[in-house]
């Protein structure tokens, strides 16, 4: 990617407009949430942000937005509340379509509106990153490490004095945390133009003032989703870091930290390639737990229409579809009747699942019996075993050998696995014994037994 993302609109509830991006092609989405003031455009614009977020691309998925009342986004409605900023990542996930994305947000912020919407949709959020955590933004009795009131005097004074003046290039670079760029003229060009182009000063004062009234304390103990916690442990610079996020560590059940900040705030001024192994190592350790714990027990059922190339052929396509919807149909509220769920259809197939052995037996029983009157016989089969929840789909060996067991059975047969014939003792179900079988790319041999009705 050598270019900087289209910028598009996305339309909330009340009306209004934000900009997001999204770029980048990895197989998991990535949602990040910038601090305060962000302008998508102007970010491009500063070549350690548009290496980070390059090198971000090759393994994510990436989406990023202007919060309204900054940057690009919707300024005339002001300040967003959390619950606001809630609707509005919602908002540009179901325009960006990412369903469940890896959460990064930075500061008390980006961070908080992250940590207050994985703990109201744990079923939106793959995992969560809270880069230079901070769950309270003003001391408090109970959080002394917040910023003193003597700081948000001076931060105001400031914000009124030197908003985007180039003169003032240095001192808004510390504002922001990069100390590191504060002897480099094009940074201190750079961030005067951000500041003026991400709101104006009046603007930046309520965002301050919101900003100052972040407390999500409350909400950590409810964060249930996987969630890494970076940034300066132990920082000189900022004596209080490694505090804010001790605290919150010990907050989110279940929590992980890692020291990846040195005195710069934003995560592109850090050393890329570390932040971006150990971002990298922990998604992936996400993914894999997600992988061993999406499997459950099932019996999956196949079912083929007999013959059906050669009665295609003779019906003619129109004919055949007809007969073809006929079926489907059929078969689907047999699939109801006994509790099942359509995984998919394949051409003149289904795949489904079921819950208990005994029911998918007598809902393959029903289905050769109910397809009879529309001229059609099927072969069905099934296995019970370890599946693997793929989404919409699902797979593992357990499927595998279903679909074999099944392309062995006869027209108007339903045969299963030893497996099934197991389990269901005791339920009334009869099966013959049909030998053990080769099945293709299963290990060993398999006794297979075919139902009697």
């Amino acid at each position: 990617m050598t270019d900087v993302p289209q910028t598009c609109w996305a339309r909330t509830v009340d009306g209004a407009y934000l900009a997001y991006q999204v770029f980048g092609e990895g197989p998991t989405d990535l949602l990040y949430v910038p601090g305060w003031h962000s302008h998508l455009d102007v970010y491009w614009e500063q070549p350690l942000y548009a290496s980070f977020m390059r090198r971000l691309a090759r393994s994510f998925r990436v989406i990023t937005f202007d919060k309204r009342g900054t940057g690009l986004s919707e300024r005339s409605l002001g300040t967003p509340d959390f619950e606001t900023m809630m609707d509005d990542v919602r908002t540009v996930l179901d325009a960006a379509a990412s369903r469940r994305p890896v959460l990064w947000g930075d500061g008390p912020d980006g961070g908080g509106s992250c940590a207050v919407f994985a703990a109201s949709f744990p079923d939106r959020a793959l995992a969560f990153i809270w880069w230079r955590a901070c769950a309270r933004t003003l001391s408090a009795v109970d959080y002394p490490w917040g910023q003193r009131l003597e700081g948000v005097i001076a931060d105001d004074a400031f914000i009124e004095q030197a908003w985007g003046d180039e003169q003032h290039g240095a001192e808004l670079l510390e504002f922001v945390g990069c100390p590191s760029l504060t002897d480099d003229p094009a940074a201190r060009r750079w961030i005067a133009k951000f500041f003026r182009y991400a709101g104006t000063p009046n603007g930046a004062k309520a965002f301050h003032e919101w900003y100052l009234g972040i407390d999500v304390r409350a909400v950590l103990s409810s964060i249930h989703v996987p969630t890494f916690v970076a940034g300066a442990l132990s920082d000189r610079a900022e004596a209080d870091a490694g505090a804010h996020l001790r605290y919150i560590v010990s907050h989110i059940p279940g929590a992980v930290s890692a020291d990846l900040g040195g005195a710069d705030f934003p995560a592109f001024l850090g050393d890329q390639a570390r932040i971006l192994d150990q971002i990298l190592a922990f998604v992936d350790s996400v993914r894999r737990e997600e992988q061993e714990l999406d499997r459950v027990l099932a019996t999956v059922l196949f079912t083929d229409v007999v013959g059906s190339t050669g009665r295609a052929c003779e019906m003619g396509d129109a004919c055949w579809q007809g007969l073809l919807e006929k079926h489907h149909a059929t078969v689907r509220t047999l699939l109801a009747r006994y509790r099942g769920t359509e995984v998919k259809t394949m051409g003149d197939g289904f795949l489904a699942t079921f819950d208990g052995p005994a029911r998918a037996v007598k809902c393959a029983q029903g289905i050769c019996e109910a397809v009879r009157p529309l001229g059609l016989e099927v072969r069905a089969g099934c296995h019970t075993g370890e599946i693997e929840l793929l989404g919409a789909d699902v797979g593992g060996v357990a499927v595998h050998i279903g679909a074999r067991v099944a392309a062995l059975a006869g027209p108007s047969e339903v045969l299963v696995s030893s497996t099934v014939k197991d389990l269901v003792a005791g339920s009334g179900l009869v099966f013959s014994d049909r030998g053990e079988y080769e099945l293709k790319g299963v290990p060993g041999s398999w006794r297979l037994y075919s139902s009697v009705k």
